[in-house]
């Protein structure tokens, strides 16, 4: 009987561990993570804090029972501190104190951290991360004690930021947004990012662009002030809260200890089949670099991805050959009545490729005009100027568009290499409520070849 020991109880370690199950059911598995939540979506923070979710139970994919009931053997409260490779054994402190568990097989999936930016004063009452879900149940108590109408404040307008600034609205709090660069959602190009920012300041919210704080201090009474280089340094205003969420970085050290190879934003090293060239050692998840179709390797921490590279390592744990089959980057998040999304590459984001990036925004009707309830979608589509690859895409519209049906096209279009002519080619549906014969994702492409048509002919890029 095999023993596989994951270390990380989220997307990849309960993958790797219910896929080594469904092939061999007689495998012994025991999953360790150190906090008390096996399972539980990260992604679903922002709608349980906003109350949209109603428990904190909900956004367990499966309890503790559940995976039990699987046939795992579930260690929480426990922090891996330590692999022997040579005697395959995995150090760990748990509530029984230190111990060492022998495995067959080892998957390290610990994750990433949130980056904690200087001048902040981490720890101290109202001052907040949010990425697990001891952070969230912090932030919950914390909210629960502020009456309405209280100001507070989110760092960082990434996907985890807007979902919490939109949620903080929702409560009926004065939310400011403070972001680094000139729009928020920085994996979206500027044009589009703008539609973004315009639709959270039109909620309600303050929006500060191009703003990177410099230091948050007391100004007394349980209020905060934050100050930021957009102002030289002077305050933005004193804030009841505040949420900083400025992204991640992977956790590595027990993968390193071990000696696994470090990689592309210190991620650990793996290959298509989540190898880490240490004997017996996998890795999958967010600590781990990303095999990438376009770029072939690069760092993408995304849950979807974590999904997948935790099952292709379940199943070569046990023999296996199953590689993975690569990300496109894919994304997408609800914006209060927006959404945003994007996949493959932007167009500086094509630097390490040998091509010449044309980038194009159109703007298209989700349906038929004439049926009513029509709305915009602003789309940028980059290809290949000289082959007419297809590179990537972005759209932005409202919620009712079908966003993240269209930017799957795309994606399917990536992950299959096909040309930007090929999605014209396309067989899409069509009805007049939810489209057109020419759908917006190929009348964006129809857009680009326009445009690229129009650059040939004028020498440019040639």
């Amino acid at each position: 009987m095999t023993h596989l020991v994951a270390v990380g109880g989220s997307d990849a370690g309960i993958a790797a561990a219910l896929r080594a199950r469904e092939l061999d059911p007689s495998t012994d598995v025991t999953v360790v993570l150190a906090d008390e939540f096996p399972n539980f979506s990260i992604c679903g923070i922002p709608y349980w804090v906003s109350g949209d979710v109603a428990t904190e139970a909900s956004l367990a994919h499966r309890t503790r029972a559940d995976l039990e009931a699987a046939g795992m053997t579930v260690r929480s409260s426990t922090w891996a501190s330590a692999v022997d490779v040579d005697r395959q054994l995995l150090s760990v402190t748990g509530p029984a104190g230190d111990e060492q568990i022998a495995y067959d097989e080892l998957l390290i999936g610990t994750g990433a951290e949130p980056v904690r930016p200087a001048g902040i004063p981490f720890g101290k009452p109202g001052i907040h991360l949010l990425h697990s879900m001891t952070d969230a149940e912090q932030v919950v108590a914390a909210l629960e004690l502020l009456p309405a109408g209280s100001r507070v404040a989110v760092v960082g307008a990434g996907y985890i930021g807007l979902e919490m600034t939109e949620g903080l609205v929702a409560r009926g709090f004065d939310t400011t947004l403070i972001q680094r660069g000139p729009e928020v959602l920085s994996t979206l190009d500027p044009e589009l990012g703008s539609l973004v920012s315009a639709e959270v300041r039109r909620h309600g919210a303050t929006v500060l662009t191009g703003a990177t704080v410099t230091g948050i201090t007391s100004a007394g009474g349980r209020q905060w002030s934050v100050a930021t280089t957009s102002t030289s340094g002077d305050a933005v205003g004193t804030f009841a809260l505040v949420v900083v969420c400025v992204g991640v970085r992977p956790v590595t050290d027990l993968a390193a200890a071990a000696g696994a190879q470090l990689g592309q934003a210190g991620a650990i090293v793996v290959d298509e089949q989540m190898r880490t060239g240490v004997p017996h050692v996998w890795a999958a998840g967010d600590c781990v670099v990303t095999h990438h179709r376009l770029l072939e390797t690069t760092w993408l921490p995304l849950g979807t991805t974590a999904h997948k590279q935790g099952r292709v390592a379940g199943e070569n744990m046990l023999g296996g050959s199953r590689t993975f089959a690569g990300s496109v980057g894919t994304q997408v998040v609800k914006v209060f009545d927006l959404v945003a999304a994007r996949t493959g590459l932007r167009h500086h984001e094509t630097a390490p490729l040998d091509v010449s990036p044309l980038t194009r925004v159109t703007v298209a009707d989700d349906h038929k005009r004439y049926y009513p309830g029509a709305v915009p979608l602003t789309i940028s589509v980059t290809g290949d100027h000289t082959s007419g690859r297809l590179l990537g895409a972005q759209i932005v519209g409202e919620r009712t568009a079908e966003i993240s049906k269209r930017i799957d096209t795309f994606a399917t279009a990536l992950h299959a290499g096909l040309s930007v002519d090929d999605v014209i080619d396309l067989d899409l549906s069509y009805t007049p409520p939810l489209g057109s014969p020419w759908d917006a994702v190929q009348v964006a492409a129809q857009g680009w070849e326009r445009a690229s048509a129009a650059a040939k002919q004028a020498g440019v890029g040639v």
